[in-house]
């Protein structure tokens, strides 16, 4: 039997309605392994780009204390931004400040990073890093570092439940008393694993050491993508998207009128209104490996009077197991029919 957890738990680990929604659905969960496996499907797979941005809404600025309504996520915030303001200056808080400004007015929401164990020098370097980039990629890395946040906070999570779960066992008294105490007023010490969590999100992550065995049943096609208007900051719904395999005598295509043939149809589907592409091919373990191209027509997807040319993005698939292929594109207005090639690696 598994450990159950109410949606307002969940909600702590990542203040998003619909996250913490699904992750109440899926529990119980026998192991911490299990929780962070379901909630990686669906913070990944299931929820939409509202959800993010509402558990992006719900972080502090960093430097700053957060002002959240629920007491065990500020709590757990303080914690983790412990050492960035063991570390600060008045000048490094200052500029942190500054960038930080910057950064949301670029892209619209507050700098995200998973700041436990981070001194105040460091996350700003990462900020400075991280401010040239594309609205889209920074869109994905902040998603990424929501989950390193969201994978430490259920951590904390199950080792408190485990805790006050064994002591109500042994104390059918004590289990009334803090059935009425709640949640948010936990003191139980956080155990070693907490910190295996910790040192595994400040490592750098090697994807390909992950066994197959280790991933989730798929649920979805390997090779999906998501359309973002970002000129209206808003999905690209109602697009036509095309995938296709590279079948042709060359090795590779040339991108002229010589690759005439040498696609081959793989499927096709219409973007729903978050954007996200439909089923493009069977739902399978691996990928085939080969040169993969998705067409848009862009030319349904109207914004004000600009006219958007269809486009397209080609894509290398390398012979990897679990090979998960996004293609993520960017409606601009200089979008052009070019091909552009990529190297899903």
């Amino acid at each position: 039997m598994g450990l159950q957890f109410k949606e307002e738990e969940l909600f702590a680990c990542c203040e998003s309605t619909k996250f913490a929604k699904e992750m109440a659905k899926a529990s119980p969960f026998s192991s911490l392994d299990e929780a962070v496996t379901a909630a990686r499907e669906i913070w990944f797979n299931q929820v939409d780009v509202n959800a993010w941005l509402q558990a992006f809404s719900a972080h502090p600025q960093i430097g700053h204390s957060s002002s959240s309504s629920n007491a065990t996520s500020a709590q757990w915030s303080k914690g983790e931004q412990a050492t960035a303001f063991a570390t600060a200056t008045n000048s490094s808080l200052q500029e942190l400040s500054e960038w930080n400004a910057k950064y949301r007015q670029k892209f619209g929401f507050v700098f995200l990073i998973c700041a436990s164990g981070k001194s105040t020098d460091g996350i700003l370097t990462e900020l400075k890093k991280r401010y040239p980039n594309r609205p889209i990629a920074e869109f994905e890395i902040a998603a990424q570092e929501q989950m390193k946040i969201t994978e430490l906070r259920l951590a904390k999570l199950f080792s408190t439940k485990e805790n006050v779960t064994s002591t109500c066992n042994k104390n059918p008294t004590l289990a009334k008393k803090v059935e009425v105490l709640g949640f948010a007023h936990h003191s139980i010490r956080i155990k070693s694993r907490v910190g295996v969590i910790g040192a595994h999100l400040s490592a750098a992550s090697d994807a390909s050491s992950v066994k197959k065995s280790q991933a989730p049943p798929r649920t979805r096609p390997p090779i999906t993508t998501h359309v973002l208007d970002v000129s209206r900051g808003s999905p690209g719904a109602g697009i036509e998207v095309c995938l296709e395999m590279w079948k042709g005598p060359q090795p590779r295509p040339m991108f002229g009128e010589s690759d005439a043939g040498g696609w081959v149809f793989q499927g096709s589907s219409t973007t729903d209104n978050d954007g996200r592409s439909g089923q493009l091919m069977s739902i399978v373990d691996a990928v085939n490996p080969g040169i993969y191209r998705i067409n848009f027509n862009t030319e349904s997807h109207r914004n004000g009077n600009i006219f958007m040319f269809p486009a397209a993005v080609t894509f290398l698939i390398h012979n990897v197991p679990w090979k998960l292929g996004l293609c993520v594109v960017q409606l601009k207005n200089e979008l052009s029919s070019k091909d552009s090639f990529v190297d899903v690696n």
